[in-house]
């Protein structure tokens, strides 16, 4: 059987020969357009005037369109329409389109596209927070507010109280691959469009509104991405729209990718939040009640803005029964880059909120972080089976701190838990959903054993007191991520599988693959459900003309979508082939197998191939349609209340770093990390994404730092400027483990998502700086984030102060 089956990525050897054709890699016709646009270079204002004569007379140019120019709409938003391909009479962001070049080459459309000269009305931008609160500039009427309970009189009367506030930025999604587009005019109106997009059918959805056309005359293709990270889920709008706008007035291919600062300068990042805290625990360390505050900085355009504020606020209980909780959301308009969907789609932002929230209590009650977490999980899960954990496999070199930990000589502290009494609503989230299946109990404890954690807490103990230079910390964060999409009818896919004469399978899904396995994943599942190896299948780009109405690529969602909707087409199939093979021999259906290759039915077995060939011979049909939807979601946003993920995602993660307190400089020196993928379908693609997801988000903490000057401009648009974890930032030493068990719920073979929960782990990591600047005093560090080593110079500056 194929299923959880450790095989390599389905396009791996064409991605190390260089043969994985990606937009930029399709051959183009003759004659093919180049385009750029033209980008504001203020960040508010009217546009006054437009001189375009350089840019029309410059070397290559084709055409050039203003606002104007555009025949049907003028609208790339993903939302509420309110983001225009070119800036009409307001600009609202420095990088903006304003008008757009076709040039004969890729430079020079480019080149002619900062020949533009505009004359604006320039106006006073908001940029902040605080100029967006005292402008009322938001997304929605007041705040939305999620609550249970009575949590500011539980904070009031709690005997320990903990309050702070701390900026979080945002992130660049540096996907390797930039955005990229091409179009190709087809015979009666009909547009073909490649793009590098994680919503082939959002795709077609804008360009048929841009040309005035049904959607059916617009079919969009995409193979693969080089990375998306929730980048180009909407993003790629613009690009496509452009293209096929173009190729209507030319007659002619069109294709545009950003250079990499134009996809900084242009495209939105994750969103940078300020989240407030007041919280109230009891002298055991069990939490009575927290508040919190979220300003989301959401850029000029609303995009997909309100359900990544939303999941912020219903990821901010993490894995904490929280028995009293307010969380109150401001979703603030800001001149900037549009924020967009990112990795985690807030719900990183509302974890960091809570997992700060439990490290500073543990500061100031003296419970060790790990314990005091421990002390306020949820309730273990409902008839829980006990799962054990593969043993960790060490990537990289010896242990360095094997001379101060003395492996085996400290013994597990343990000491009996104080017993917290459960909430009348039971084991239920701050938006009324009850928690079923938490397995963070089980597994912190093996964490914690297979990590060597007792030891090594008190080893970087003993180092501090006698190290003023150099410090060493501990970080620990658990993740209860929820999976779905939190807009309902998102929750569904489709597919179409074809079985030849020859046995063998072409299959199509609505997922698409951005470098994270999915198609090798799908392949996988339609392989076992005929019992035939996983060479036999082969999975085509996909295509709004093969499966129609997809959902994005999103939410964790693509194996547990799609996989099922490859199972259904392909057990419809197999029941058509069992039902004729049976009257064949004038046997009962259900006695045919499908085992090894070979299908059996009474005495007779056929290879699959000799099974598929005869069924076609009696004229039955081998193609077959698939669709699905998640069961069980029923979720009110505008109450906050409702189920609206199918079930968690767990994991948790232990990371060791070292500070230099005299600049800052630090260190990931090692990593230990326990997830839950349910029944993997696949282990070794699995543990590939715990590991990058664990970099990427320890990167967003740490060192990724996004930077606008007082005019609006960005600048960090560039690696020089904006600094991702490089191979060498990695822990030397990266223990990843599965745990072993199976999803509660019916997904496909109990498998889990595993895309964007281990993001979180990277959380840890900030965790552990803030422990070793703890070390240098006594005094919480208070760190914001990302903990660049400025950052971090001055929270050993604020520690030692006492400030």
């Amino acid at each position: 059987m194929s299923i959880a089956k450790p095989l390599p990525h389905d396009a791996a050897p064409l991605h190390v020969s260089g043969e994985a054709r990606y937009i930029d890699d399709i051959p183009t016709p003759k004659g093919t357009l180049h385009l750029a646009f033209g980008l504001s270079e203020i960040a508010k204002g009217r546009i006054r005037t437009v001189d375009l004569d350089a840019v029309r007379a410059a070397p290559g140019v084709i055409t050039v369109l203003t606002v104007p120019d555009l025949p049907f709409a003028n609208d790339v938003s993903p939302s509420i329409h309110d983001e225009p391909l070119l800036a009409e009479d307001m600009v609202n962001y420095i990088g903006q389109p304003v008008y757009v070049v076709a040039a004969t080459s890729h430079l020079a459309a480019r080149k002619a596209a900062r020949l533009g000269k505009i004359e604006y009305e320039e106006l006073a931008p908001i940029l902040t927070i605080e100029q967006a609160l005292a402008a009322d500039s938001r997304f929605e009427e007041g705040p939305r507010i999620y609550r249970k309970g009575d949590a500011e009189g539980a904070i009031a009367s709690a005997q320990h109280v903990v309050e702070g506030s701390f900026e979080l930025g945002g992130q660049e999604h540096f996907y390797l691959e930039s955005q990229a587009a091409m179009t190709m005019p087809q015979e009666g109106g009909d547009m073909m469009v490649y793009s590098s997009t994680q919503h082939p059918t959002e795709i077609q959805h804008k360009v048929a509104d841009a040309l005035g056309v049904p959607m059916h005359a617009v079919r969009v293709e995409a193979r693969r991405m080089g990375g998306g990270f929730g980048g180009k889920e909407s993003q790629g709008n613009a690009l496509a729209v452009a293209c096929a706008v173009v190729s209507r007035m030319t007659g002619r291919a069109c294709k545009m990718r950003y250079d990499r600062d134009d996809d900084m300068t242009i495209t939105g990042k994750r969103h940078a939040f300020r989240i407030s805290y007041r919280a109230g625990f009891d002298a055991n360390g069990h939490i009575q009640g927290v508040s919190f505050l979220h300003h989301a900085i959401c850029g000029w355009a609303q995009d997909l803005s309100l359900p990544v504020a939303d999941r912020a606020m219903l990821h901010s209980d993490n894995a904490y029964l929280l028995p009293n909780a307010l969380i109150e959301s401001h979703r603030l308009k800001t001149n900037t880059q549009s924020a967009t969907a990112y990795r985690g789609f807030g719900g990183p932002q509302g974890v960091v909120g809570i997992e700060r929230v439990m490290d500073h209590a543990a500061h100031v009650l003296g419970i060790d972080p790990v314990e005091l977490r421990q002390r306020n999980y949820y309730e273990p899960a409902h008839a829980a089976q006990p799962a054990q954990t593969k043993p960790p496999e060490p990537l990289g070199h010896a242990d360095p701190h094997a001379d101060l930990t003395s492996r085996g000589a400290v013994e597990q502290i343990t000491h009996p838990r104080p017993v917290r009494p459960v909430p009348e609503e039971g084991n239920t989230t701050p938006y009324g959903m009850e928690v079923s299946d938490f397995e963070l109990h089980g597994m912190t404890e093996a964490l914690l054993a297979s990590s060597d954690y007792a030891a090594r807490r008190l080893a970087i103990s003993a180092w501090n007191k006698e190290n003023p230079i150099i410090k060493k910390g501990l970080g620990f964060s658990p993740v209860k991520f929820g999976i779905s999409f939190t807009l309902t009818h998102l929750n569904q896919a489709g597919a179409l599988v074809h079985v030849y004469q020859d046995g063998s399978v072409h299959l199509n899904h609505g997922g698409t693959e951005m470098g994270q396995g999915l198609f090798q994943k799908v392949a996988q599942v339609a392989a076992a459900r005929f019992a035939i190896p996983p060479e036999m299948i082969r999975i085509t780009a996909t295509d709004t003309a093969k499966v129609p109405n997809t959902s994005a690529t999103a939410a964790s969602s693509g194996s547990d979508l799609n996989g099922m909707a490859v199972k259904a087409a392909c057990d419809t199939i197999r029941d058509r082939m069992a039902v004729y093979l049976a009257e064949h021999h004038q046997a009962d259906a259900g006695s045919v197998r499908f085992v090894d290759g070979h299908v059996e039915v009474s005495e007779a077995s056929y290879s699959f191939a000799e099974a598929a060939a005869l069924t076609y011979q009696g004229r039955v049909s081998l193609s077959a349609t698939g669709f699905y939807k998640t069961p069980k979601i029923e979720w009110d946003r505008i109450k906050g209340h409702g189920r609206p993920f199918f079930y968690f995602a767990h994991g948790a993660a232990l990371t060791e770093v070292a500070v230099d307190t005299l600049t800052g400089e630090n260190r990931i020196l090692r990593a230990d990390i326990l997830h839950d993928a349910g029944a993997s379908l696949n282990p070794a693609l699995d543990i590939g994404q715990v590991e990058g997801g664990y970099v990427q988000g320890a990167g967003w903490l740490t060192t990724e730092e996004l930077v606008w000057d007082e005019r609006g401009a960005l600048r960090t648009h560039a690696p020089s400027t904006y600094k991702i974890p490089t191979c060498s930032d990695r822990p030397d030493i990266f223990n990843v483990a599965l745990w072993d068990g199976e999803n509660r719920e019916d997904t496909i073979y109990r498998s889990k998502a595993v895309g964007e929960p281990p993001f979180m782990l990277g959380i840890s990591a900030w965790l552990a700086l803030s422990d070793a600047v703890a070390a240098c005093g006594s005094t919480y560090p208070a760190l914001n984030a990302p903990a660049t080593a400025e950052e971090i110079w001055r929270g050993v500056r604020r520690v030692r102060d006492g400030a």
